[in-house]
């Protein structure tokens, strides 16, 4: 098992986008590398704590390689937004990697680059793409509130800057696909 922590915006989307794809054995949301110790909800909301709201992900690597995961993580986020992903905004919602193993740096790097080749070669009028992602070391990482843990389960008509469709789709994904 596996464990990377990905940051796209509003959490409750991204975990249960992240938790539909095949080999993703659990996950988390939560809080990370900010400034506040054990932080709420309501500090990271209004009290400028520095922390992403983020998925920890918990995933089996015969059956899904870290390349394919963030690939498909790509398919949710604008990966230029700064500090803003659907109707969400301000520093909470910045996208980010963030790793606990340092071999996973080198793939995450590369991917990174992949990435932001291709969306220079589908830039309509030829200006340079910057990605906005952050990647770095996990820091640290606080669980959030319980009510907050699979929202979506809990609440199926909640907000999310995912698309329902998408959610469903990636279900249907064989990852190795897209690796």
């Amino acid at each position: 098992m596996r464990e990377i922590y990905l940051a796209g915006g509003c959490y409750w989307g991204v975990e249960k986008y992240i938790g539909n794809i095949k080999g993703v054995l659990e996950t988390t949301v939560g809080f990370a590398n900010g400034d506040t110790e054990h932080p709420t909800y309501e500090q990271v909301r209004y009290h400028n704590t520095g922390h992403a709201e983020t998925v920890k992900v918990v995933y089996d690597e015969a059956q899904l390689l870290l390349s394919a995961l963030l690939n498909l993580f790509y398919l949710i986020i604008d990966p230029t937004s700064v500090d803003k992903q659907g109707e969400d905004e301000g520093h909470q919602y910045r996208t980010g990697i963030y790793f606990t193993e340092r071999e996973d740096e080198a793939v995450i790097r590369a991917s990174l680059q992949q990435l932001e080749e291709k969306l220079n070669q589908e830039s309509a009028d030829g200006t340079q793409v910057k990605l906005a992602i952050e990647a770095c070391p996990l820091e640290h990482f606080y669980d959030a509130e319980e009510y907050h843990q699979k929202y979506l389960d809990k609440n199926p008509g909640g907000y999310c800057h995912v698309p329902i469709a998408q959610i469903q789709w990636v279900k249907t994904v064989d990852p190795m696909e897209y690796r």
